[in-house]
């Protein structure tokens, strides 16, 4: 079984690598004081991952040799439809009214986690503790309970208003509404209960403490912090004890082991349009070195590629282009392994239906532009073979000095993982920046303002459905 202690020295080593100079074309020095307590325990020990007290915990992801993940994984939506038209129906449980007069204090105070009281019937409920124990009570605190748990586990934002939002939410799944009060009624601690619920992410808590000390004049800073907390809830509520996150918004990509963040890297995005990066959460399955990249239709046929390669074969040549028809007369062309690859000199695969990935490029010019949205969907990456190889160490176990072998051979090497990691393609507009210091950033697929707009408006019923139903357009052109 593979160990992280067994893995921290191996980082050492490939730090070690890169910092003399053997991709110094590539990656930039890795700081080499990594303390090896962050990295995780051992592969083959179960990764507790933290939820409400005695409710049932997410198990690590087992991968295909058997091994338990580093995390979680998190819910692709390349599984079952992500759109149902199914209300759900909140579990009618008995209520005592010291319970119900908990209920109701804690909506009182639910404004501090970003929510609105409002939303939870207060008078009513007060009304029916007034009349007693009895169906109307049980059914009312439980409808009310129900909302509550569900805003604070999945998000108070409709799906219509989450734009690209294809990140879908494991914790429903985890964390069964009628299982959470009904825990929360055996134990006679609402409160606690309902504070178990949060995201356990530093940057949550953060934008709770921001929200609280934001004065009530201060409207639209408190209803953007609002928002980007409802985002977070979006997510699953641990995020894993290893994962890569990009806030697409922010330009950077983070890998953070145990909340807190061990490499950031600059990346370039999609340009607002049909083109923009849609949220994910997606996992690491293989690391690409040297890819080759098939060229999409749009170019070969469109832009007339296909003509060009089959038609000047030495000139296909000297562009690293191999070109292909089919028996039907399509044309396939194939941009071979090298510094020129669109791809750059590595890829990670994370499967899903859009075909977004992260990659390296050969126009490392526009990591030097503050606003970073060029690309067809795909999020390029900044010192990316140094990322590779580091993923390749964790995930895959293999040697720094292999790694850095298969970086410079400049032929297509795949590297399957043996542990899998989850990939977070997120957007805030509104949260800690990769040097932990709370700020705004620019809107730029101006997404902000469908959730801005449902805060203000009379909170809605959830249904099943768990993603964005917009249509799924496969980005897969890195230029």
């Amino acid at each position: 079984m593979a160990s992280f202690k067994r893995f921290g020295p191996g980082v050492v080593s490939v730090l070690t690598i890169l910092s003399l100079g053997a991709q110094a074309a590539q990656a930039q020095r890795i700081k080499t004081e990594t303390p090896e307590d962050l990295l995780p325990p051992a592969v083959s020990a179960k990764v507790p991952a933290p939820s409400p007290a005695r409710m049932p915990t997410p198990q690590p992801t087992v991968t295909p040799t058997g091994v338990p993940a580093a995390a979680p994984a998190p819910v692709t939506t390349s599984g079952a439809p992500v759109m149902q038209e199914v209300t759900v129906v909140e579990p009618v449980m008995p209520w005592t009214l010291s319970d119900a007069q908990a209920l109701l204090t804690t909506i009182g105070y639910i404004g501090k986690e970003g929510l609105i009281p409002a939303d939870y019937q207060p008078a009513a409920l007060k009304a029916a503790i007034a009349n007693g124990e009895g169906d109307q009570l049980d059914a009312l605190a439980s409808k009310v309970f129900g909302w509550l748990i569900e805003d604070l586990r999945d998000g108070r934002t409709p799906m219509t208003a989450r734009v690209q939002w294809f990140a879908v939410d494991p914790d429903q799944d985890v964390m069964p509404t009628q299982q959470i009060m009904a825990q929360a009624l055996s134990e006679h601690d609402v409160a606690g209960v309902v504070a178990r619920l949060a995201p356990t992410n530093p940057d949550y808590a953060a934008l709770k403490a921001e929200l609280n000390i934001t004065p009530a004049s201060a409207k639209d800073r408190r209803a953007l912090i609002q928002a980007n907390m409802d985002r977070w809830r979006w997510l699953a509520r641990d995020l894993g004890t290893v994962y890569l996150m990009t806030n697409v918004p922010e330009f950077q990509l983070r890998l953070v082991v145990r909340d807190k963040i061990l490499r950031t890297y600059k990346t370039v995005v999609g340009k607002p349009g049909r083109t923009a990066t849609p949220q994910l959460a997606e996992t690491v399955s293989a690391v690409v070195f040297n890819p080759t990249w098939t060229v999409p239709q749009s170019i070969v046929k469109g832009e007339g590629l296909g003509a060009k390669v089959m038609g000047n074969p030495r000139w296909a040549a000297a562009n690293h282009y191999k070109g292909f028809r089919s028996a039907d007369g399509t044309i396939t062309v194939v941009q071979q392994p090298g510094p020129s690859n669109a791809l750059g000199l590595m890829k990670i695969d994370m499967p899903n239906p859009h075909a977004i990935y992260l990659h390296d490029t050969p126009s490392k010019q526009y990591f030097n532009s503050d606003v970073r949205a060029f690309s067809h969907g795909c999020i390029r990456t900044e010192r990316a073979v140094e990322l590779g190889m580091t993923m390749a160490i964790l995930g895959a176990q293999m040697p720094a000095a292999d790694a850095a072998e298969l970086s410079r051979a400049g032929e297509y090497k795949k590297v399957p993982m043996t542990r899998t990691f989850p990939v977070y393609i997120t957007y805030f507009t509104f949260a800690r920046s990769i040097d932990g210091t709370l700020q705004a950033f620019n809107d730029i697929y101006g997404r902000d303002a469908p959730v801005l707009a449902s805060f203000k408006s009379p909170r809605q019923l959830k249904t099943t459905q768990r993603a964005s139903d917009e249509a799924v357009i496969q980005l897969d052109n890195p230029l």
